[in-house]
């Protein structure tokens, strides 16, 4: 199959990603629904949690994606590998994330993951950026205790603010204090990461655990 083009970045404030998706019947969606739950958020093409799915089947993957083309590629190579523990969803976080967490079973939101965002460099497009403070509550709120929160990225800047708005909220414990984690503590790079380091650049990584 070949890949799917499609933009490179998406602005999630436009008019066009401003209905909300609506939550997917889990028990449709995955063979156990009460399995521990993996949420990737900014999945891209899904071939991180694709082969996360595959080494831990006792978990369930979720992707999360604004990007509808990769989101249908994504859920189409899921069937044909015949994975019951795992489901991409097309969606924009910003305004879709408090009702599907809501929509979870208790307790199953154990691991999330959000990996080389889009930067959105220029002061008045920072807004865009997926980690706001609304987010980091959203997910103080859903996520079991002893979750785990892994941030990844090859911006420095864009690492630095993701690890201060965890770091701010009294829910969440920064399990690498102020320094970077030296590896990922993850079996499965991003393709991404394995470009950066392919390129010998660094990747800024920051590990929190929900109290």
């Amino acid at each position: 199959m070949s890949a799917v083009r499609v933009r490179q970045h998406v602005n999630p404030l436009c008019r066009k990603y401003q209905t909300p998706s609506e939550p997917p019947l889990w028990d449709k969606v995955y063979a156990n629904p009460t399995q521990p739950l993996h949420l990737d958020i900014g999945c891209a093409r899904g071939r991180f949690v694709l082969k996360m799915a595959q080494l831990q089947p006792d978990w369930n993957y979720l992707g999360l994606e604004i990007r509808e083309p990769l989101v249908e590629e994504a859920n189409r190579l899921r069937d044909e590998l015949g994975l019951t523990n795992l489901h991409y969803l097309y969606c924009n976080a910003n305004n879709t994330l408090q009702a599907l967490l809501a929509s979870l079973p208790p307790a199953t939101l154990q691991y999330v993951t959000i990996q080389f965002p889009d930067p959105w460099f220029k002061k008045r497009h920072q807004k865009r950026r997926i980690v706001q403070p609304e987010l980091v509550n959203l997910l103080a709120t859903y996520l079991a205790p002893g979750a785990i929160v892994l941030l990844q990225s090859d911006i420095e800047e864009v690492a630095i603010e993701m690890r201060q708005r965890f770091a701010n909220h009294p829910a969440f414990l920064s399990q690498n204090g102020d320094n970077w984690l030296a590896e990922n503590p993850l079996a499965v790079p991003t393709e991404r990461e394995i470009a950066t380091q392919a390129k010998g650049e660094p990747v800024y990584r920051a590990l929190f655990k929900k109290a």
